[in-house]
């Protein structure tokens, strides 16, 4: 994994120290080389963290008259080596990158639809005087550009990019909303402040004097689901087993995440089986808080404890496992780390747990492999199952957009708050692919698949990524597979709700290679604190923020709202903030990092 950036720019000479001070900003990325590149209107950046072939694999890379620089991971690079050697190319390494840029070479626009893997990548054309951008399926790996005077500014993370003169932290309306109506999730395509935005997921980009057009290369597709309930489990276990192993090939050491539940389970215990066979034993890591276990109240949500599975799980697979735990201040310290890793206000603790649990792997590992996103695809969330909230007209997850509203500095009504965000989330629906004579329950079912994959999923993603390369630590997500995901979007809801459970049939597909009491544990959220002392911090620190005579935070929130809802102990706000994971420790967090947000990039707000 790496950074990228560039400037294109066809009125005026490319800025040499721009580059350099872009690859300087994003070394976290990639600590481990750099390069750059720069021609006539254009200059290429390239921080690199080498996974794969150290010494054939340095960027920007160049072929003719095309030069590559490239984020990501490919997981079919062998097969699609071997296509471009049947048409006459030679490679000088082993490296993914240089199957990128030859297969690109040979296919152009299309080849992006033959990759399999993670990844945002720029080429350069400079006979055609081109820019060609690109983003994978899902959407794992990052990639924001803004328009300047003589052309565009690209990077793998904003910040990246205002060091340009033309970007500037400006957010009007349409950013102080989605701060304060959807965030942690941005809109599809948005990067929140103004005039910035991303590539979207499985979408390419063409920039040349003309402008740019942005063109989409995979969408989901309605297909009748044929084979039977014994065969779809055996067609999932296949899956979900190549696409772990593929994602095990690494020339530098790897472990993966446990965490005692289901998902995490089944890709450990896919890859401690490889690694056994190779005479080599797993690492597992796995993350808990300090005093946990005496502060633990079981709920709907997550009935029991991690830990005891995480051991179980360890002994069963025989790994070599690491816990890290992580105390209260610590959580609390972490969340300004968090929004310079995302640059945004994100998930709070759910971000800062990750980002400190992330810094300590790194200390012994370069790559790490995720359960992240069975959910979304198998349906592990309740607003899969429960219909009250599988039939709620807007995102599931965020239920309290009425009760968001009145927070803002200029309180919208239920109307004005549900009006804004309902933009977005029709434009999701309009985006789901049918089939013919499908009841309303199945048809809802296929919605309930895109809305989670654009925005539940690309939120968690988004997470994922930047508090993992905060510290230069590669994140592979097998379930994000795109071969797996669209097999998934249909199966019947009866095959995955399989005997009543959340993802029953990914727990049937894997009978024998999970213990029974971890296969068919019912599901359990991220780990997160319930150390009671852990709220009373926030409270203190967000009273304290709000009586600051330079609070920033009291640009875009109603101060007297927030203060009535530190005084109530939450209680004012009746409401989850975003999922069952964002509660009110949460929303105090959420505004904490808001005020630094604020402060930290100078956001000029204009509304």
């Amino acid at each position: 994994m790496c950074s990228i950036a560039g400037e294109i720019n066809y009125k005026n000479q490319i800025r040499e120290k721009l580059l350099y001070d872009m690859n300087k900003l994003l070394s976290q990325r990639g600590p481990d080389d750099e390069g750059i590149y720069i021609d006539e209107n254009v200059g290429l950046a390239h921080r690199r963290l080498v996974v794969i072939d150290p010494e054939n694999g340095r960027q920007p890379m160049r072929f003719g008259d095309l030069t590559l620089v490239y984020n990501g991971e490919l997981y079919n690079t062998e097969e699609i080596r071997e296509m471009l050697l049947k048409k006459g190319y030679e490679f000088n390494g082993h490296s993914d990158t240089e199957v990128v840029l030859k297969a690109f070479a040979e296919y152009g626009e299309k080849s992006v639809e033959l990759f399999n893997g993670i990844f945002a990548f720029a080429v350069w054309n400079s006979r055609k005087k081109t820019l060609f951008l690109a983003r994978d399926r899902i959407g794992v790996k990052p990639l924001f550009y803004a328009k300047t005077k003589g052309g565009l500014v690209f990077a793998s993370e904003i910040k990246a990019l205002f060091l340009h003169p033309d970007v500037k932290p400006v957010i009007d309306f349409n950013g102080v909303a989605q701060i304060m109506l959807t965030g942690p999730a941005k809109f599809t395509g948005s990067g929140v402040f103004r005039d910035i935005f991303d590539i979207p997921a499985a979408h390419y980009a063409v920039f040349s004097e003309d402008g740019l057009k942005i063109q989409r290369y995979w969408r989901l597709t309605a297909k009748n689901h044929t084979e039977n309930f014994t065969q779809t489990a055996v067609h999932v276990k296949e899956l979900i087993t190549d696409a772990v192993k593929r994602q095990l090939v690494s020339d530098v050491p790897l472990c993966t995440f446990l965490s005692g539940g289901l998902d995490s389970s089944v890709i450990s215990a896919i890859a401690a089986e490889e690694y056994r066979k190779q005479g080599r034993t797993l690492s597992t890591y796995s993350i808990d808080y300090k005093d946990n276990h005496e502060n633990f109240k079981a709920s709907s949500f997550q009935p029991d404890e991690d830990a005891p599975y995480v051991l179980q799980m360890a002994e069963f697979i025989g790994s070599e496992h690491n816990g890290v735990v992580l105390d209260t201040p610590a959580l609390a310290d972490a969340l300004e780390d968090a929004v310079y890793a995302r640059d945004l206000p994100g998930m709070a603790d759910v971000d800062s747990s990750l980002y400190l649990f992330c810094k300590e792997i790194k200390k012994n590992f370069s790559v790490a492999v995720s359960g992240e996103c069975a959910d979304e695809i198998f349906g592990g969330y309740p607003w899969y199952h429960k219909k009250e909230v599988l039939h709620y007209d807007g995102f599931p997850w965020a239920t309290s957009v009425p009760e968001r509203g009145l927070l803002m500095k200029k309180p919208l009504s239920k109307e004005e708050s549900e009006t804004f965000v309902r933009e977005a989330y029709n434009k999701c629906l309009a985006d789901v692919d049918y089939l013919d004579g499908e009841n309303a329950d199945d048809r809802r079912m296929r919605e309930m698949f895109k809305l989670n994959l654009d925005y539940f999923m690309a939120t968690l993603l988004d997470r994922k990524d930047r508090m993992s390369m905060a510290h230069g630590l590669e994140v592979r997500v097998p379930f994000c597979d795109y071969r797996l995901v669209e097999y998934a979007y249909n199966i019947p809801s009866a095959y995955k709700n399989y005997r009543g459970r959340e993802k029953g049939l990914v727990r049937y597909a894997m009978e024998g290679v999970l213990p029974e009491n971890v296969l068919w544990r019912k599901k359990s959220p991220y780990p997160k604190t319930h150390n009671p002392n852990y709220a009373k911090l926030l409270s203190e620190r967000l009273s304290k923020v709000l009586e600051s005579p330079d609070c920033r935070l009291v640009e875009i929130v109603n101060a007297d709202a927030l203060r009535e809802m530190l005084r109530t102990n939450g209680s004012s706000f009746t409401k989850n903030w975003y999922g069952q994971l964002m509660t009110v420790p949460q929303i105090y967090a959420y505004f904490l990092q808001t005020e630094y947000w604020l402060r930290k990039y100078d956001v000029v707000v204009k509304y």
